[in-house]
């Protein structure tokens, strides 16, 4: 297996400046800022709360093809225009997060890049190394013969230590 996965964003900037949608590093993944599509639904332009729920959505499924769930994210970005979308935006988050709890970061932002824009999110999640079965475990990279015995038996790998 990879140990780094990219997860290719289809949009014209992504192409011109050379970015993933999101990037699985081992058992971190991590996506770039996400936000609504305000230029092709403009009923979501002075929505922060819909704007948050798609920016999510696209968030979510950049890292569910990055090969993380909801439940792996430990923490959140948000990055708002005006302190009073904070709320709105926090709400959205509960929505999608009330159960996992990430770490949580509400950002003031001058502006986003479409003057449209209210809200972007980044994600970072972290999925578990026994689902990865990474080779460092297996092959002890810098790891005593101790630590790797103890790696074997907390993350399941068949590898001898």
């Amino acid at each position: 297996m990879a140990l780094v996965k990219r997860v290719e964003e289809s949009g014209p900037w992504a192409q011109l400046y050379g970015y993933s949608r999101a990037v699985a590093v081992g058992p971190l993944v991590v996506t770039s800022a996400c936000t609504a599509d305000v230029e092709s639904r403009p009923e979501l332009l002075d929505d922060a709360g819909a704007q948050a729920k798609e920016a999510f959505r696209t968030a979510l499924d950049a890292m569910v093809h990055a090969g993380a769930s909801v439940a792996d994210v430990v923490r959140s970005r948000l990055y708002v225009t005006d302190p009073a979308h904070a709320d709105a935006v926090g709400r959205v988050h509960g929505e999608f997060f009330g159960v996992v709890k990430p770490t949580a970061t509400v950002v003031t932002v001058a502006r986003l890049f479409h003057p449209g824009q209210l809200v972007a999110v980044e994600l970072e999640a972290f999925r578990a190394w026994r689902d990865l079965r990474l080779a460092s475990i297996a092959v002890g990279a810098g790891f005593t013969a101790r630590e790797r015995r103890r790696g074997c038996e907390i993350y399941g790998s068949r590898a001898s230590p």
